[in-house]
Formats: C-alpha cells, sequence, structure tokens
C-alpha cells in the first residue's frame, strides 16, 4: 500500500513517514500543497494523508481539487485544530476522516487501516457505544433512535470519548484535544461540559453512569457488555 503524506513540518513527517514504514506502507512526502498536487498526477497512491495547514495549497482547498478531478482515494485530514467548523469544512471538501494532532500513532494506524479496508469511499463510519450512535458526516448522535441534541463542544466530548473507548481520558487530556492553547479552559469547565452531556443521555434513556468517572484519573467509557445488562 502506498501513502502520499503531505505535511510542511519536516520534522513531524519524518516521524510519521518512519512509524508507518514500520508498518510496511510505502510512504512518499510532500511539504506542500503544489507539490503533492504533482505527486497524484504522477503517481497512483492507496490513501492521502493530508495536512489542513499547508504553503502554496492549504489541504482543503487541495482535498477540493483531488475531488473535482474525480480522485477517489481515501483522504485521511490531519488538523491541529479540533472544532465543528474545520470538520465540516474538510468533509464536505471530500475528506474521508480526520485525527487531531498531536497524532497518536496507535489511533493513526487505526484509522488507516478502516479507511483501506473501505477502499474508495467517502462516507465517514459511524461510531457506535451499546446503543449510542455518532455520525461524524451528519453530526447526529442517537441513543435507541432518540437524538440528542448536544453543543458544539458537547459533541466534540461526546466523540472524544467514542474514540478512545475505555481508554482513560484525564481533565487535561480532553482540553488539549478539544480547546486551542489560546482558549483553554481551566478544568471545572471539564466537569460542567461532561455533567451536561450525562444529563442529555439520561434524558433519552442511557444509565446514568454510561461515562464512568475514574477518580483522580478522568472519564472512560463504560463497558458495552455491562451497558447491555443495565
Amino acid at each position: 500500500m502506498r501513502i502520499l503524506l503531505v505535511e510542511d513540518d519536516i520534522r513531524l513527517a519524518e516521524t510519521l513517514a518512519e512509524a508507518l514504514s514500520d508498518q510496511l506502507y510505502i510512504v512518499d512526502i510532500a511539504a506542500d500543497g503544489e507539490v503533492a498536487w504533482d505527486c497524484t498526477k504522477a503517481l497512483n497512491y492507496d490513501l492521502l494523508l493530508l495536512d489542513v495547514m499547508l504553503p502554496e495549497i492549504d489541504g482543503i482547498t487541495l482535498c477540493h481539487r483531488w475531488r473535482s478531478h474525480g480522485y477517489q482515494m481515501p483522504i485521511l485530514m490531519i488538523t491541529a485544530c479540533d472544532t465543528i467548523s474545520n470538520k465540516i469544512n474538510g468533509l464536505d471538501a471530500g475528506a474521508d476522516d480526520y485525527i487531531i494532532k498531536p497524532v497518536d500513532l496507535g489511533e493513526l494506524f487505526a484509522r488507516i487501516r478502516a479507511l483501506l479496508r473501505r477502499g474508495n469511499t467517502n462516507s465517514t463510519p459511524i461510531l457506535q457505544w451499546g446503543d449510542l450512535k455518532l455520525n461524524p458526516s451528519t453530526y447526529e448522535v442517537s441513543y435507541r433512535n432518540n437524538f440528542l441534541h448536544l453543543t458544539p463542544k458537547e459533541y466534540s466530548l461526546l466523540e472524544l470519548l467514542l474514540r478512545n473507548g475505555r481508554r482513560v481520558l484525564s481533565r487535561s487530556m480532553i482540553i488539549e484535544n478539544l480547546w486551542t492553547s489560546e482558549t483553554s479552559p481551566d478544568e471545572h469547565t471539564i466537569k460542567v461540559h461532561l455533567r451536561s452531556v450525562r444529563q442529555k443521555l439520561k434524558a433519552v434513556g442511557a444509565p446514568e453512569d454510561f461515562i464512568e468517572t475514574m477518580h483522580g484519573l478522568g472519564y472512560r467509557l463504560k463497558s458495552p457488555d455491562l451497558l447491555q445488562s443495565c
């Protein structure tokens, strides 16, 4: 499998390329949008790993250009800004999925495997945990077919928990993933958002401990096997 990594941070690009090569992928690196465009005209790639902020041509514009010219290979966008508007822009431009900086290699490998299994499609996989479903393409969240009305930050928080499953997320990890350094809130804000999400989950029939508090550590989702017995 051949991957084109489009990233202008050379140190990061080399680190990611080495890690992907260890997974037996063939990796080419493009440091700007124009070079990336030329690469895809010259070679066939199984997947594009695309940074949003790029010189010459930004990632959103480049993604739209590929799709408008009929390129159907999966595109996994890398973004340092986890906001709803950024996600919508990337998905509307034709990206299949996204991953947030700093990149967790295990998550990156899993998302690449999932996209390659699906082949040349433009849909984003629905995230599910027990009876809870979250559709990253439409930003709809439902529990047993009852839709939850979440604020953008509540949605991002629940999506982060879904993507990490049983992994415990500390408050500082949540802040790092959902806010920029310039807008970082205090940890009490995390408790407020979590309480609101829990209340909305409970209102549609989810157990009170759907999101577990690991005292002194952080938060995670309750095991699906235990949820089924509730």
